[in-house]
């Protein structure tokens, strides 16, 4: 068993190699401060631009040595390709299944792919003009985008693959992660595509995961599907705290024992000692916007999908008594201006909901069984913190798999503690669960 995963490891990481650039001299060069950006000979351009295989581009790609992978090649044929600025009205066809293009990047070059020094593989790009328009949405800038996920520093692998199989790889900016795909989990993306555009694009708070590029790379006969998406973490503040919260019960404590529990554990429902409490008018916002985001995935038939929260607590402390790098508990005594927070002028210019919130969370404690009780009481211990949260996991569609699952278990357990349940019974106890860890800060 440990071989294969080994060998699955190695498998994964060689396509995606074939993805990125590695080399320091592939992405070395610098660029303009306006709209059009140099690459190496390359010109990322809303409008027209030369053709990119100058006689220096190909000669910094085909140094990248014999290791070499070529990344930032497939990565222009996607993302800096010149063309006009896209619509934000796209055309149906543009949301077909069927509309992803293979391309062939053998190691002599061809008349649309520069040569290069890796073995010959094959790149395939899904619905191109749908993802190269959630980016503007987005506001991510292309040269941006092609420098986090092609400098010359190594992918970070966050973990070893869990129940889903998938591996995960964050840039070494952290603002992106890269996660290998199931070919199921690619079919339910595409078919819900249209929708996830129009919903993000209908609103700007949406705390559903922002999805940048689904792409296939086939090499050695083998394919290798990922998505990129954004990192919900990728901030200055240190994340101290970190839970993935679903509304369930059953399997839904952390394995591990208190010592060994860490800013990197990921805590479940049944480990939040903790109720969130957010200023009234971002608390009425966080309402509105669940509600949402969860019809949404009701709708499409996703279930099984969790709120990632983070937590920087602020003025950090070494005391054992609170969670590590939280500050000795605040005075509720008050008026409401005093309990919040002072931070520099552009801290507040990049808050929005669910990313660098100034709240309090408050300390909980549960008198009963804690599979009857997934909130404790409130306890009156305040910390001022940072939050960060959203919505993660949106491609698990209730198919025959989960109904089968959800058959199994419940004749062993309570079928109201299990995550696998029908999307919109998911739906309704995932919200009734958040709205109580959340609440509005009086």
């Amino acid at each position: 068993m440990a071989f294969t995963e080994e060998a699955r490891r190695v498998e994964v990481y060689q396509g995606i190699r074939c993805w990125r650039q590695t080399k320091k001299n592939v992405v070395d060069g610098r660029l303009d401060a306006g709209i059009d950006k140099d690459l190496g000979g390359m010109r990322l351009s809303d409008g027209a631009a030369p053709s990119p295989w100058t006689a220096g581009a190909v000669d910094r790609i085909g140094s990248a040595g014999t290791d070499g992978t070529i990344t930032l090649l497939v990565t222009w044929h996607s993302v800096g390709r010149p063309g006009p600025p896209p619509s934000l009205d796209l055309k149906p066809s543009a949301f077909d299944p069927k509309e992803k293009y293979w391309t062939k990047f053998p190691p002599e070059g061809s008349k649309y792919t520069p040569p290069h020094n890796s073995c010959e593989f094959k790149w395939k790009d899904y619905c191109p003009k749908v993802f190269r328009t959630l980016r503007m949405l987005f506001k991510v800038d292309p040269a941006d985008y092609m420098l986090s996920i092609c400098g010359n520093d190594a992918l970070r692998e966050l973990s070893s693959p869990g129940k889903s199989g998938s591996f995960f790889y964050l840039t070494n900016d952290d603002r992106y992660m890269i996660k290998t795909m199931k070919k199921a989990e690619v079919k339910v993306l595409l078919r819900m595509l249209n929708a996830y555009y129009n919903h993000v694009r209908a609103f700007e708070n949406t705390l559903v995961t922002k999805y940048f590029g689904l792409h296939c790379v086939k090499l050695n006969g083998q394919k290798v599907r990922f998505i990129i998406m954004g990192n919900l973490f990728c901030s200055e503040y240190t994340i101290h705290r970190r839970y993935d919260l679903k509304g369930s019960t059953f399997g839904r404590l952390t394995d591990k024992p208190e010592t060994e529990i860490d800013a990197n554990t990921t805590l479940k429902d049944l480990d939040l000692n903790f109720i969130f409490r957010l200023q009234k008018t971002w608390f009425q916002e966080f309402r509105r916007q669940v509600d949402r985001d969860c019809e949404l995935l009701e709708q499409e038939r996703i279930m099984d999908y969790s709120l990632l929260v983070g937590l920087h607590f602020t003025e950090s402390s070494h005391d054992d008594v609170t969670p590590s790098g939280a500050q000795t508990p605040v005075d509720n005594g008050g008026s409401e201006t005093d309990s919040i927070p002072v931070y520099p002028e552009q801290t507040w210019a990049s808050i929005r909901l669910g990313i660098n919130m100034p709240a309090r969370v408050e300390r909980t404690e549960r008198k009963e069984d804690p599979e009857q009780q997934l909130v404790g009481e409130p306890t009156g211990e305040y910390y001022d913190v940072i939050m960060f949260f959203g919505i993660i996991d949106i491609l698990q569609d209730y198919d025959i798999t989960k109904k089968l699952e959800h058959a199994y278990k419940s004749i062993q357990y309570d079928p109201n503690s299990i995550s696998a349940v029908d999307p919109k019974q998911y739906s309704r106890r995932f919200r009734d669960y958040i709205f109580k860890a959340f609440a509005e800060d009086t």
